[in-house]
């Protein structure tokens, strides 16, 4: 058995390692600028360098990268070893604060949405102090922001990073307000649960649409799917517990709190939940988390599958994003303490939440919008694209006494009764969490159940701290100026649910009645990337995101283009992956078989024997081979028809409403020919092949 505390950790640059190493005075310096922001002396850096670089070379690292977010949505890397030439043909180990503070990694190819041409190269790395450096491989990877010459965010952490110092500020306004004078910063927190699929590597292999998409193009419904609800915190299986064995010492070492792991709802689904961080952190580590679970289950000959949805008719993967705010001295802002209804400080944060939601449904939309998650959302597995709020019944109930001016009684805590003396009785959790919810209160802390599991945590929480800085800025800037705090704090509060409370829905959010209930209430609907994204540029938006410094208009217009651009060029990848799957593979296997079929029904009627049901089957092969050839046809020219020299917007409207609707319409011919095809000509493994195969 491993020896857990002493691993954890023991590939991280913390601040135990710091401490270890570090000169008391250079120590407290980089403190000041990790918790404080203060900026960090030249001399400092090339101290903290040379520490670096020597607690690295002992743990047997010969290079260093910047290790850096852009908006490809995974992880970049360009290594430099260490060495420095001396005289006699010889070397030295160096690294110095300037290498540390700054790269300069060639930004052409990297997704800019018009921040930069082509043929201007260069781009930016700078370290994030906040974030600690860890050894992977043979490197020392340095977590940094991605900038362009002109200083605009090409990453997904810059945004984040800013996001999280405007919701400290108005935070700090709040709290101060309450005479809270300790306090020196709020941090957001989160932690990211990753649902995920495991599948047999040598299966994985043989099926392009894995390969090139990451999910099925193409697969009959098995015989068996996840109706028998028996996978659902089920055993694990022998070889999936010694994936995440391994998985769990890797992250450990990373100095990732991987805590929870379970079977999830489907055949081969699982999650892995970590315990809470920095929102800037987690998002670090979620990262790490998608990657090692690639390399282990590689070094497991199996395959983990991230995209949202892998297989039709099963139950995707989502990463349900729990999101809170914490003082530095460890209180949570979320907390509603015994009596919610006495707690204002609670309260006045809850409302603020609420009517971020509900005035910014729409940025919490498009956080959560790519290809892979249209498919997951309003599937009856994952929340509906409406963003409403879960409160429960308990608070809810206070809420409606504040907005009615009538007392609330405390209620008794009701006990479960399990129905044996020997179990022991525990009070029910009165804010339960709701699974159909997007955006669920579940004690004290908010579950945004929208994200996808493919997707980096960044963007939402970028989100969720912006328009919750916002709100704060309009409560504090009111309160500051009341004669009568306690008198304007009852308003603000009072006047926030009574505006607000159509975003509070406590009910089952994959109802079609919800639907139409939440179209009376005039909540958004944007069933769709596509029908989502043109809200990022809408002027209030642009104002937001811009005054509290979290993106400016260009950044703005260049992640609407990106986000879009990524998703025509992923439905577009994905037409060409199915017509080159029925052109090689599926047409000329249905062809072998059916010509099996007609030798066989020739040979029967030579003898006087009756050939019915092969007649009979060979009819529906030919049929529905003639009507998937006609399907792919129309594809195929749908894909060649692409309007050109079109707007990014354009191109993602005809993406999404003509070529995907036309690989919706040629599966299905194709599904029915795999459920008739023999085994033996079959050219994939089959669904239950790949949901059932690991053992």
């Amino acid at each position: 058995m491993s020896n857990v505390p002493k691993m954890f950790g023991s590939l991280v640059f913390n601040d135990t390692v710091m401490q270890e190493r570090l000169p008391k005075e250079i120590y407290l310096a980089l403190k000041e600028t990790r918790e404080c922001g203060k900026p960090l002396e030249p001399k400092v850096a090339d101290v903290v360098a040379n520490a670096m670089k020597e607690w690295a070379l002992e743990k047997g690292a010969t290079h260093f990268t910047h290790w850096f977010q852009p908006m490809t949505g995974i992880t970049a890397e360009k290594h430099d070893s260490f060495i420095s030439p001396i005289s006699g043909g010889k070397v030295l180990m160096e690294f110095s604060g300037k290498e540390l503070i700054k790269g300069e990694p060639d930004a052409s190819s990297f997704p800019s949405g018009g921040l930069r041409a082509t043929f201007e190269a260069r781009g930016y790395t700078a370290w994030d102090p906040t974030s600690d450096a860890f050894i992977k491989g043979n490197s020392l990877c340095i977590p940094t922001a991605f900038c362009s010459y002109g200083g605009e965010a090409l990453d997904k952490k810059t945004p984040l990073l800013r996001s999280m110092d405007a919701i400290n500020k108005q935070a700090l306004r709040i709290l101060r307000l309450f005479g809270n004078t300790t306090a020196k910063r709020v941090i957001t927190t989160v932690g990211p649960e990753q649902e995920y699929f495991l599948i047999d590597k040598s299966m994985y292999e043989k099926r392009k649409d894995l390969v090139y998409t990451g999910r099925t193009l193409f697969g009959a419904k098995p015989p068996k799917g996840q109706e028998m609800e028996d996978h659902y915190f089920g055993v694990i299986k022998p070889r999936v517990a010694a994936f995440m064995a391994e998985l769990d010492e890797e992250l450990w070492k990373l100095g990732i709190l991987a805590k929870t792991e379970h079977n999830e709802a489907a055949p081969s689904q699982h999650e892995l939940a970590p315990l809470y961080t920095t929102s800037n952190i987690a998002t670090d580590h979620n990262q790490l988390i998608m990657e090692i679970m690639k390399k282990v289950a590689n070094r497991h000959n199996l395959t983990c599958l991230l995209h949202e949805k892998p297989f039709e008719g099963i139950n995707g993967s989502g990463k349900h994003n729990n999101w809170s705010l914490s003082t530095d001295t460890g209180e949570n802002l979320l907390e509603p303490g015994d009596s919610p209804r006495q707690n204002a400080q609670f309260l006045l944060f809850l409302c603020a939440i609420i009517k971020a939601v509900d005035e910014h449904q729409d940025l919490l939309r498009i956080s959560v919008a790519s290809a892979g998650n249209d498919h997951r959302l309003g599937a009856d597995e994952a929340p509906p694209a409406i963003i409403s709020i879960f409160l429960g019944d308990e608070l809810t109930e206070i809420l409606k006494s504040i907005e009615d001016g009538t007392p609330y009684e405390q209620k008794d805590k009701v006990f479960m009764e399990i129905g044996t003396d020997i179990l022991p009785r525990f009070p029910k959790d009165t804010t339960d969490r709701n699974r159909t919810s997007p955006f669920a209160f579940t004690g004290n802390k908010f579950e945004f159940r929208s994200v996808g599991s493919t997707a980096s945590i960044a963007c939402p929480n970028m989100m969720l701290n912006t328009i919750v800085a916002d709100v704060l800025e309009e409560f504090a800037d009111r309160l500051e100026k009341a004669k009568d705090f306690k008198s304007e704090l009852n308003k603000v509060i009072k006047e926030t649910i009574h505006n607000h409370k159509r975003i509070i829905f406590n009910g089952n959010n994959y109802s079609p009645e919800w639907v139409a209930e939440a179209e009376r209430r005039g909540l958004l609907n944007l069933r769709s990337t596509v029908d989502a994204l043109p809200y990022y540029i809408k002027e209030e938006n642009v104002k937001l995101l811009s005054k509290h410094h979290v993106l400016s208009k260009t950044e703005i217009y260049a992640r609407y283009d990106i986000e879009l651009e990524n998703y025509y060029k992923q439905i577009h990848i994905e037409a060409l992956t199915m017509l080159d799957m029925i052109k090689k593979d599926i047409l000329p296997a249905t062809a072998a078989y059916e010509k099996d079929l007609a030798e066989t029904i020739c040979r029967k009627k030579e003898i006087g024997i009756s050939a019915g049901f092969e007649e009979d089957l060979l009819k529906k092969l030919s049929s529905y081979s003639e009507k998937l050839y006609d399907e792919a046809e129309k594809l195929e020219s749908d894909v060649e028809n692409a309007p050109a020299n079109a707007t990014t917007y354009d191109l993602a409207y005809y993406y999404r409403n003509t070529v995907f609707e036309q690989m919706e319409a040629t599966r299905k011919p194709a599904d029915l020919i795999e459920s008739l095809v023999g085994s033996k000509y079959w050219p994939y493994p089959t669904y239950g092949d790949l949901l059932f195969s690991v053992i």
